[in-house]
């Protein structure tokens, strides 16, 4: 043995690494317990220990903590801030129509406008998502909902189109990092056989932020405030109690621990237990010292859910408890430490795109891509398409029936849209009803994606809502009225939203722990980017070519959504 090398007996900040001896990839880290130098721990004597679960790997770690009040205090809190990331991307598509005259919106601003978000959505989440692998979690969380209530805020008060995107821009930029972190920090705190349900619970917050979204926006239509000559109307009001639940979530992820299997990776076993013992307490309300775990087994990062055609598949980073490289927490230099930090970050993306990641990695991009250009491209344009219905309908005095795309001409050129009209920011009070019932409709969704996501798989629920969602795209080139607008438009809704949950569970489970964040910041910055398309290509196409928009969304939905039959089945099965 090399003098000054540890043996397997001896103490490493304050506890003992026993390396395993029958060719197994595992270290077992001791937390306070002291085994006999002499007695190498095999997976034998472990299956004898774990029936005294006094030696444990993560997952059963986790589930030794119990499943109570701390879990629901995680969702209700993971939950709202998804419910502020969905208030704040979708409110655009309701004050579309009462800001058009504020800020001189044509239909090509309006996409922009719906746009913009996006663009910041997709440099946040790259840069969120990559920092939250390298210092954690929770500090990210709460850092960037600060500035997306902050920014909210800001932007509310402005008073041009200019300065209202660059306020939405950085809105944009903070929303970005809370979709890739959000789901990795929860998912990180589930056990296996709940983490499909939870996480489909979690995704149905997003409903609960469009329904916010869509009650509120009729009740604040028709209020203002005039101060000093300036004119905070309906719209900004409306900004104004978007930007609440930032500030709240803000504060409550104050209270909750850094994610124990984050803390894992970077080799903190002691600050992992502590979390292990707080989750106990909690949730039983049992003392510390009576959690069963005293020890827990540290596997290497090995994508262990993989068929077996990529079983065994280890990544380059595998973290030795006993021999850390220096890292982000253990560089005190200022400068210096800022240097690993975006070293880590560069080498963590390197990572994503080498095999076999890189398989994975291109695939969750294309299909969170094709995905999120049906998904924001017809979903934030309902509103203004009923709205666009809703005129037709009353300048013919409802005796004229058309489609989307005759409505479209006529509002374009003869109706509130054509120059010689002056600007009008009403909207009929049917609008928000219909945009209500259409949001309300991802209800049944959610609830039978919460119950079945673990058992039916998240495959079969995103080939299933692709494939639905894709007819229903094809299916508006077909409606002539706001009726069949609003069935068409409901079913959509429904079968998307859980599709949206099954790509959300599958994409956070597929990548390693110490790339998790990063992974899903880079699927999601290929999101943002489809909801930038989306809008884009939908603002344009629909007032130009208007038969084009519904097929490209059809084609684009199915094709995606049948990319994940090459991805591994990830249902109940542990975190890698």
């Amino acid at each position: 043995m090399v003098e000054g090398d540890p043996g397997p007996g001896q103490i490493i900040d304050g506890g003992l690494k026993h390396e395993h001896t029958n060719g197994g990839d595992f270290k077992d880290v001791e937390l306070g317990v002291t085994l006999p130098s002499h007695e190498p721990i095999s997976r034998k004597s472990l299956d004898v220990n774990s029936t005294q679960k006094s030696v444990c790997d993560f997952e059963e770690a986790i589930e030794l903590t119990g499943y109570g009040r701390f879990h629901y205090f995680l969702l209700t809190v993971c939950g709202f801030v998804s419910t502020s990331e969905e208030m704040d991307v979708i409110s655009m598509s309701f004050i579309l129509p009462s800001a058009q005259c504020d800020l001189d919106l044509s239909t090509q601003t309006k996409g922009w406008l719906n746009s913009i978000i996006f663009i910041g959505m997709m440099v946040g989440a790259y840069f969120w998502g990559s920092i939250a692998d390298t210092v954690g979690r929770k500090k990210v969380l709460i850092v960037i909902s600060f500035m997306n209530a902050i920014c909210i805020v800001a932007s509310s008060f402005s008073q041009s189109y200019a300065l209202f995107m660059v306020f939405r821009f950085l809105n944009g930029a903070a929303l970005g990092g809370s979709g890739p972190v959000i789901w990795s920090y929860f998912a990180e705190f589930q056990p296996k056989v709940k983490r499909g349900s939870m996480l489909s619970f979690m995704a149905a917050f997003w409903t609960l932020g469009n329904l916010f979204v869509a009650s509120r926006v009729k009740q604040i239509a028709n209020t203002s405030l005039n101060a000093g000559g300036f004119l905070y109307n309906s719209w900004r009001i409306f900004l104004l109690v978007c930007s609440i639940p930032s500030f709240v979530v803000a504060i409550l992820l104050y209270f909750l621990p850094e994610s124990p299997k984050f803390l894992l990776s970077q080799g903190k076993h002691d600050e992992a237990m502590a979390v292990f013992h707080r989750i106990y307490t909690v949730n039983t309300g049992r003392p510390a010292d009576t959690y069963p775990v005293k020890r827990l087994l540290h596997q290497s990062h090995e994508m262990q859910h993989q068929p077996s055609s990529d079983a065994n598949i280890k990544t380059n980073a595998t973290i030795d408890s006993g021999k850390l490289k220096p890292g982000y927490a253990e560089v005190k230099n200022g400068p210096i430490r800022l240097k690993v930090m975006f070293a880590s970050i560069i080498d963590n993306t390197v990572q994503l795109f080498k095999p076999p990641i890189l398989r994975f990695t291109s695939i969750s991009i294309t299909i969170n891509l094709t995905f999120h250009i049906g998904y924001y491209g017809l979903m934030m344009w309902f509103p203004e398409l009923f709205n666009r219905f809703d005129e037709f309908s009353r300048a013919h005095n409802g005796l004229e029936e058309a489609g989307v795309c005759e409505v479209t001409h006529f509002v374009v050129h003869s109706g509130s849209h054509s120059e010689h009209v002056q600007c009008s920011d009403k909207i009929e009070s049917g609008v928000f009803l219909e945009s209500f019932i259409t949001v309300s409709s991802a209800i049944p969704s959610n609830i039978i994606a919460v119950f079945f996501m673990d058992s039916l798989g998240r495959k079969f629920f995103l080939v299933f809502s692709t494939m639905m969602s894709g007819l229903c795209a094809v299916m508006m080139f077909f409606i002539y009225n706001k009726f069949q607008n609003l069935v068409v438009s409901s079913i959509f809704s429904g079968v998307i939203s859980c599709g949206n949950a099954a790509l959300d569970c599958l994409i956070t489970e597929i990548f390693p722990t110490h790339l998790r964040a990063t992974g899903v910041a880079i699927s999601m910055v290929a999101a943002r980017l489809g909801g930038i398309i989306g809008n884009i290509v939908i603002a344009l196409l629909l007032d130009l070519y208007c038969p084009a928009p519904t097929f490209i969304v059809a084609a684009l939905l199915i094709g995606g959504g049948l990319l994940c039959l090459y991805l591994p089945n990830t249902t109940r099965e542990p975190l890698s």
